[in-house]
């Protein structure tokens, strides 16, 4: 029995796709939380609880984007021709807040406010982005042969829009449970009134969605509620209205030292895995919905093969030092003392 490349593939895929929203999640939710901290010296402190890590995030994305070439050509032609104009937005965002990061530390105090706006703006144009490209393929695509033969403006639609905001809120959800761990004080205690909001408001998305996709797709919805499946499926739903409880009872426990701070933030990660978790299960197998599977779209064994030799041997590496900065920066950050 051979190695089967194309499930190792859709899996590595799937896990830096998975990576790349928990770690540049939160990041890009401290941005989305910006409008709503008015003090400079806590928008500071919003910031440096990142800087030590955040360059390495689009790393994933990079790998995913790459992954996809090598070892599913047909997808990679398929979805960036689909999606050209969000993974634009998306990009040209990411460009924006990561000019926005460096430079607002170097501007003097009367142009500050245009990077903390440039700043914002970015992390508001990339989240949306995103979740409009995860609603276009939800939504599945036209495909004739091995050519997309939609619109440029087939991915905008009611669904796409509403899941492009839903994932800013999630993005803001994480922000804010990343802040209540990395920060204390009054800026914890915000943080923990903006997740009390968050959190009911990213349950409520996800019961939208899960009821929205179902009424639009036959496949998905036998996929969820045919015997036996609804019975094998049903700890997906029960866990997501379990973990949003635990979360909302743990952020009204109070500040500082009655509050468990990596509690919510663990919880905030396990929701969105849940998420994630359903989207694979409506999805599965197809990778360029609604029916192309991730089999029909695979490249060549050769070719599969010798980019998993280099993946397999830079997969670890990241992981290594991803974890190695996020364990030097674990404290907690507190004014111009930094880290500690």
């Amino acid at each position: 029995m051979g190695i089967d490349l194309s499930l190792i593939w859709i899996v590595i895929i799937g896990f830096g796709l998975m990576m790349y929203v928990v770690m540049d999640g939160f990041d890009l939710g401290i941005g989305i939380l910006f409008p709503f901290v008015a003090d400079t010296h806590e928008r500071d402190i919003m910031v440096n609880t990142v800087a030590p890590v955040w360059d390495g995030n689009e790393t994933w994305l990079v790998l995913g984007g790459a992954g996809l070439l090598a070892a599913f050509p047909l997808a990679y032609s398929v979805l960036l021709s689909a999606l050209y104009i969000p993974i634009v937005m998306m990009l040209m965002g990411l460009i924006l807040r990561g000019v926005a990061f460096e430079f607002r530390f170097k501007a003097d105090e009367s142009h500050r406010w245009a990077w903390d706006i440039a700043f914002a703006g970015g992390s508001y144009i990339a989240a949306f982005a995103q979740g409009a490209a995860l609603g276009a393929f939800i939504g599945g695509f036209v495909v004739t042969g091995p050519s997309y033969e939609g619109g440029a403006l087939d991915w905008l639609s009611p669904f796409s829009v509403f899941t492009g905001l839903g994932v800013i809120v999630a993005y803001a959800m994480l922000g804010s449970t990343w802040l209540i761990m990395k920060t204390g004080g009054a800026l914890q205690g915000r943080m923990i009134g903006h997740a009390k909001r968050i959190v009911p408001a990213v349950l409520i998305g996800i019961g939208i969605v899960s009821v929205w996709t179902p009424l639009a797709h036959g496949a998905i919805a036998t996929r969820w509620f045919s015997v036996p499946n609804i019975f094998y499926l049903a700890p997906v739903p029960i866990l997501v209205v379990a973990t949003s409880l635990l979360s909302m009872r743990l952020l009204t426990g109070g500040a500082d030292s009655r509050v468990p701070n990596a509690g919510p933030f663990l919880l905030a990660l396990f929701l969105l895995f849940l998420g994630y978790t359903g989207l694979a299960i409506s999805l599965w197998p197809n990778i360029i919905p609604p029916g192309v599977s991730f089999r029909d779209a695979a490249g060549p064994v050769q070719s599969q093969g010798f980019a998993l030799v280099g993946a397999l041997l830079i997969i670890p590496v990241i992981l290594a030092y991803t974890g190695f900065a996020y364990h030097v920066f674990r404290g907690k950050v507190t004014g111009k003392e930094g880290y500690h």
